[in-house]
């Protein structure tokens, strides 16, 4: 795809990875909204390209833009990164929310649920967010977002892979902002609680359990602005982990969690 500078926004560019549901839509959406021209990055075709046609129906003008891509083709990322690069000029912001959580039953230990868990969660967020601390290390500015879980706090009785690699992607944000703080790049580390995603709902969950999208993405957006290292949403979840995280182990390992 090759795009004339006369359909892209004159400010900044964003890249959202995993943009065609859930949190990584809303963040799309918000990001369009609020100027700047969006780079939507994501397996489904059909579905990218019609958030793309209501976004810029709804502003009246060019700033959704679909790259097709499934994240667990790692050799593709740079090339692509590029390609999105010159298209959309100068980008400011990249975020990774794509991510992929199989049903795991209490008995089940399942190899291939957890690597694909693992190439989606983990090692396609390194693929991407590496090429974005390149670039934002040699600007020296930028933003990266990424979308890790609650669940990675502690080592759950439930779908232990699915912990383990939002564990992984927290430890990987965190060494990222250490590295690239010195060089004036915003690093946020997003731990949504319950978000009424496709997600949630296969959980079983009940829906009044979970905050919208569209509330996370206003929360993620905030914090951008306010270049926070860690955010919990909803903010509750917080104090929520705060306790977890010190719950003894004999008793932790005892609940249904």
């Amino acid at each position: 795809m090759t795009l004339t500078s006369s359909t892209l926004s004159p400010i900044h560019g964003a890249i959202v990875v995993g943009a065609s549901s859930g949190i990584g839509e809303a963040m799309a959406r918000r990001l369009a909204r609020e100027g700047y021209s969006v780079a939507l990055v994501a397996r489904r075709v059909d579905r990218l390209n019609a958030i793309c046609d209501e976004i810029n129906a709804q502003l009246g003008t060019k700033r959704a833009f679909a790259y097709p891509h499934d994240v667990t083709h790692f050799d593709e990322v740079p090339t692509l990164f590029q390609t999105v690069l010159r298209d959309l000029e100068r980008i400011k912001i990249v975020v990774y929310s794509s991510g992929v959580m199989p049903t795991m039953a209490l008995n089940e230990y399942n190899f291939e649920k957890d690597r694909l868990m693992i190439d989606v969660n983990v090692l396609g967020a390194i693929a991407w967010l590496n090429q974005a601390a390149i670039l934002f290390d040699r600007l020296g500015s930028g933003h990266i977002v990424g979308i890790s879980s609650v669940s990675g706090v502690r080592g759950r009785v439930v779908n232990p892979g699915y912990g383990m690699t939002k564990a992984a992607l927290t430890t990987y944000l965190e060494s990222l902002r250490n590295r690239l703080t010195r060089k004036g790049v915003h690093v946020l580390t997003v731990k949504p609680g319950f978000v009424d995603t496709d997600m949630f709902r296969a959980t079983g969950r009940a829906a009044s359990m979970a905050i919208s999208s569209d509330q996370a993405a206003g929360d993620i957006w905030k914090a951008i602005r306010a270049r926070k290292q860690i955010l919990y949403t909803p903010a509750r979840w917080a104090w929520i982990m705060l306790v977890i995280r010190y719950i003894p182990s004999f008793i932790f390992r005892r609940l249904s969690i």
